[in-house]
């Protein structure tokens, strides 16, 4: 099973740091998104017709990246105030209760028509065209052995005997591990990292 996520973005923290007067670095990770996905564009392509759904996406990160957190904001877009959220969430562990506890707390301090994504599903759909991929796959919770490969079908573990599964509550309830390993491919990370140009340019 694959899913989406925006990992620790502490580089959007430092890309807020490093913003200057001729460069927007939200944009700029928009862009590298979009050439990792759409291919390698220099500028945001001009399309003569209706994007699809995906272009769509990317098309309104571009947008949030311009627009300011409330009318007169200065310092913040919508992407840059939503990345940076992200940023704290995972450098502190916080959870998803405590992330929505923090956004309900910076909108009732915000100026009013403030336009900070107001819990961490929304932003989370929000971000999820930035992000990266990675896979479930259940595991022994004695990590003795992967589900994995020629193993995915198995029920308990080929080693200890435990099961893989926890005991069903109700009838038609859906099966659930004891314990999951999130693998995240190297490959797709590496060819986002060097579609950036500023990545080539440090390392020519």
């Amino acid at each position: 099973m694959e899913e989406t996520v925006v990992g620790s973005t502490s580089s959007a923290s430092n890309m807020h740091e490093a913003a200057n007067d001729n460069t927007n670095p939200y944009k700029n990770m928009v862009m590298d998104a979009i050439r990792m996905n759409q291919g390698n564009v220099s500028q945001c392509p001009i399309i003569e017709e209706e994007p699809n759904l995906d272009a769509t996406k990317f098309f309104d990160l571009l947008k949030d990246s311009d627009e300011p957190l409330w009318d007169g904001c200065t310092n913040h877009s919508k992407l840059s105030a939503v990345a940076q959220v992200f940023t704290i969430k995972s450098d502190h562990g916080l959870s998803e209760a405590g992330y929505d506890k923090i956004i309900e707390w910076a909108r009732s301090i915000l100026p009013e028509g403030n336009r900070l994504k107001e819990n961490f599903y929304v932003a989370k759909s929000m971000m999820k065209p930035l992000g990266l991929g990675y896979q479930k796959i259940d595991m022994c919770p004695n990590f003795c052995m992967l589900y994995y490969l020629e193993n995915a079908e198995m029920t308990e573990c080929m080693i200890c005997g435990h099961s893989r599964y926890k005991p069903r509550t109700c009838r038609g309830k859906t099966l659930v591990a004891y314990k999951k390993l999130r693998y995240f491919p190297i490959t797709p990370r590496l060819q986002r990292l060097f579609m950036s140009p500023r990545t080539a340019e440090h390392m020519t």
